[in-house]
């Protein structure tokens, strides 16, 4: 169990987290989301110890980080991976760090099989590319096989597989009790593994509720339709007040602002025959852009088709 109370984090006059709190239960994997600079980085850096708040706490399992006598055993991290002595090898970076929490080496060699470096376990840091250093700062994390985790983006540099693998060892570690806080861009991963979330904006909270209930209040619906007789169908749509997307000679259109048994009954009345009728959900992606709309610091113009004039 995370229990973060009114962090509260400044740099010179810019507030980069604000009053934050928010709590992670065991057992689930909990996405934490925020558009860039929303201050999750730093949340989880002040959580850490490793960035000083000016206000509030973070507590795991009822105690401050900076009190776990054997912190690996308790909490494992993994904020930037590019952070590795470029000298030492895989094996000898992991040592240092179990030496000093009291680990033994054969559990060095026991994550560096799970994450899949056992045959480069000697080859120094410099020579690993951006993928490799992921898995061994997911090692890392790991090494004390600690009931809490807190990851940043723990799949960027995985190619596909690595992905897959990351995506289920969360899950499982979950499922065993684990406390799961993982912080990422990749929404669709984090649609994926994760049963709750934590959205936040420009350093405050702006949601924390269940992935489907976040999905529910802020994703867009819409009824598929798919029919020999588009045309017609639309036409009666439109003619109820409903809103209608219809491509010219497409047997597909979509109907906002109603119902499936809605529009059933409006086809059975006028007889057009339905080949799909099927309630449609926007993605997590989508509910995250409504939901933080008003909270991006860095917004993106709009793309312009068929090039500058």
């Amino acid at each position: 169990m995370i229990d973060v109370d009114g962090l509260t984090k400044r740099f010179g006059a810019k507030v980069a987290v604000d009053h934050l709190s928010f709590s992670v239960r065991s057992g689930v994997v909990t996405g934490f989301l925020g558009p860039n600079a929303s201050g999750k980085s730093t949340t989880m850096r002040c959580m850490l110890g490793l960035d000083r708040p000016d206000g509030g706490m973070a507590l795991f399992d009822g105690k401050p980080y900076r009190t776990l006598t054997r912190p690996l055993a308790t909490v494992g991290s993994l904020l930037d991976a590019g952070y590795l002595h470029p000298g030492r090898s895989a094996t000898n970076h992991l040592r240092w760090l179990a030496a000093s929490n009291g680990f033994s080496r054969r559990r060095v060699d026991e994550v560096l099989e799970l994450v899949g470096l056992a045959s480069v376990a000697g080859t120094r840091v410099r020579g690993f590319s951006l993928g490799m250093r992921q898995r061994l700062g997911i090692a890392a994390a790991l090494l004390g096989n600690p009931q809490t985790l807190l990851l940043d983006e723990p799949a960027n540099g995985l190619d596909p597989e690595g992905i897959r693998w990351i995506r289920d060892l969360l899950s499982h570690l979950a499922g065993q009790g684990a406390t799961v806080l993982v912080s990422s861009h990749q929404l669709s991963e984090i649609a994926l593994i994760a049963s709750d979330l934590v959205v936040i904006g420009q350093g405050k909270l702006i949601e924390q509720s269940t992935v489907a209930d976040f999905v529910e209040r802020h994703a867009e619906r819409w009824v598929r339709v798919r029919t020999p007789q588009a045309a017609r169908m639309a036409e009666l749509l439109t003619a109820a007040g409903i809103d209608v997307e219809h491509e010219p000679d497409s047997a597909l259109l979509d109907a906002r602002g109603t119902t499936s048994e809605q529009v059933g009954e409006l086809a059975a009345k006028h007889g057009v025959v339905l080949h799909e009728l099927s309630p449609q959900t926007g993605s997590l992606e989508d509910a995250f852009l409504s939901a933080t709309a008003d909270a991006v610091v860095h917004r993106s113009g709009s793309v312009v088709q068929g090039g500058a004039s």
